[in-house]
């Protein structure tokens, strides 16, 4: 039974349209115009500017005296409220899992977060484990994470595939332990020319199509 070595945000779990859906929820809390949404969503950079950096943005574009503290919480905790689990994405987890694959959460990020996600999405009925890079202590792209994830559910590395939507974590990480690997394009064009993905698809549904098919 070969691995399947599943990204989170923006693979298995939405993770654009929840932060929209809390962004907008927060302007209009605080009185800002519905089109600093856009400013919000530079800022934030598809979820790879650092919250507490991010924070201090939002403090400092509106002088707000809410803690920073507070306002990580908000982000964390307000983007958690609104994922959801896309029921198709489910059902291509249960088809997988049918024809012998095993699917594994391989995600950076904090683990009161990430783990929060898996478990009140319902995502953790459907996968074997899952790696969270502040509990593992390493991040993708480094090949020690995948290992980790092996380890996790004592099965071997080889023969598994990578899924993500990150050009450097994912597709770089898979090239990184040589293993295949399908990346999620999300209207992207691929530009790295250290490596490349296997496949290209639009969606998690078609990556796990493509995987089985192989």
């Amino acid at each position: 039974m070969p691995l399947l070595l599943l990204d989170l945000d923006n693979t298995l779990l939405d993770r654009a349209g929840p932060f929209r859906r809390w962004g907008e929820r927060f302007l209009d809390g605080i009185g800002a115009p519905h089109t600093d949404i856009d400013w919000l969503l530079s800022i934030d950079a598809d979820g790879l500017t650092d919250r507490w950096d991010l924070a201090d943005a939002i403090r400092d574009r509106y002088e707000l005296r809410i803690p920073s503290i507070d306002l990580v919480e908000e982000l964390h905790d307000g983007v958690v409220a609104q994922t959801r689990l896309d029921p198709l994405t489910a059902c291509a987890l249960r088809i997988a899992d049918d024809a012998g694959w095993v699917p594994v959460v391989v995600c950076n990020g904090t683990v009161r977060v990430e783990d929060a996600k898996i478990r009140r999405t319902g995502l953790d009925q459907y996968v074997a484990d899952w790696v969270i890079s502040e509990e593992a202590g390493v991040s993708k792209p480094n090949p020690r994470i995948f290992a980790l994830a092996a380890q996790r559910v004592r099965m071997p590395l080889r023969g598994a595939w990578v899924v993500g939507d990150s050009p450097e974590a994912d597709i770089g990480g898979a090239a990184a332990v040589g293993l295949p690997s399908v990346w999620l394009h999300r209207g992207r064009t691929w530009t790295d020319v250290r490596f490349a993905p296997s496949h290209t698809v639009d969606g998690l549904i078609a990556a796990v199509a493509t995987v089985l098919a192989r």
